[in-house]
């Protein structure tokens, strides 16, 4: 398959642009299969996904927790510069995405924090070779409590608005709790305490995964030809707790639901990988084997986006491509704000 198959119009006015009142008040779109092989397109609430979810069953959410991961500053010669974290690599070091109106050198000083407390970035180089826009630095202290006092949360490129006060609670899962992230796993985010108590009472079990989202996510695919996109690297680990859960699901028949295409993509990376930690670069496309997941809960994705390409793998080219058709003409809510979509393994 080709980029371009990827592609479908979207008017702006769908992109959600503000997180509804409650999390769990978002639409639900079910895409499955009657007796027949027939696709069936099923409009509901998302609080209706108890429902769709049966004792036995055990759900998969992303733990990650999204740090203030955008810094404002200016370089050593004055130039304004804005530094977006990818990830964090060790105690003082990451890889970033820099804007500045020259691409910075390697020994590049960058000024970051207060004019009373400044703190130090130096740029190592690009990070996997000259062509990668991201790049290497050094931060002159410990990352994550710099970026908490002086960091910004990184919303997506496609919400507008500066971070509000709102988006610091709803920009986050109700299960986040391992820092790393730089954008939201934002299946999780309809998901809230009440409505995981009700599916435990009704004998469904949940237990949790890190993958911390890398800005990546946000990186346009820029080949035609699918077979020569690099994917962006993201680190995941998958505890020995969920492991277990997950064996005895399937050895009862249940299902695993993967709450988001990250907890997908680690479930997936770890059992084609054969690793219970560690570092992936798993690219799905159609065509691709599932080894673990049975349905997944995500929301709409970008057009030419890596997460379009898996969830159609994951569900069918065809059927994604009539879902977006029909969340489109019933005007659902699409992105990280949106709403969500309910999936069956084809």
């Amino acid at each position: 398959m080709r980029l371009s198959d990827f592609n479908y119009n979207l008017p702006p006015e769908l992109i959600a642009q503000h997180p509804l009142s409650n999390r769990t008040s978002s639409r639900l779109l079910e895409v499955g299969r009657s007796a027949h092989g027939e696709l069936l397109l099923n409009d509901q609430q998302f609080t209706d996904v108890i429902n769709l979810i049966q004792p036995g069953d055990l759900l998969v959410f992303n733990d990650t927790k999204v740090i203030p991961a955008r810094l404002f500053g200016k370089k050593e010669t004055g130039g304004a510069v804005e530094v977006l974290l990818e990830r964090v690599t060790g105690t003082d070091t990451a890889i970033t995405q820099i804007r500045a109106s020259k691409s910075p050198k390697p020994g590049t000083k960058l000024i970051m924090g207060s004019p009373t407390e400044p703190f130090g970035i130096e740029v190592i180089g690009r990070s996997d070779g000259a062509q990668n826009p991201f790049f290497d630095v050094k931060f002159s202290g410990p990352c994550i409590p710099l970026l908490e006092k002086y960091g910004q949360l990184p919303l997506p490129p496609y919400i507008t608005h500066i971070p509000t006060e709102e988006d610091q609670k709803r920009y986050q899962t109700v299960v986040a709790k391992n820092p790393g992230a730089v954008a939201a796993p934002t299946a999780g985010l309809h998901f809230d305490e009440t409505i995981l108590k009700l599916l435990e009472k009704k004998g469904i079990q949940h237990t949790t995964l890190t993958l911390h989202v890398g800005a990546g996510t946000f990186s346009p695919v820029r080949t035609e030809d699918l077979t020569e996109h690099k994917m962006h690297s993201e680190w995941f680990s998958i505890p020995k707790e969920t492991q277990a859960l997950i064996q005895q699901t399937k050895d009862r028949g249940g299902r695993v639901i993967a709450v988001g295409t990250t907890s997908l993509r680690a479930l997936e990376s770890s059992a084609a990988l054969d690793l219970q930690e560690g570092e992936t670069r798993l690219f799905i496309t159609p065509g691709y084997a599932f080894k673990v997941v049975d349905c997944l809960i995500t929301n709409f994705h970008l057009p030419c986006s890596t997460l379009l390409m898996l969830v159609s793998a994951f569900a069918g080219y065809d059927a994604i491509r009539k879902a977006y058709d029909h969340a489109i003409t019933q005007q659902y809510r699409f992105f990280s704000y949106g709403d969500a979509m309910f999936l069956s393994r084809i």
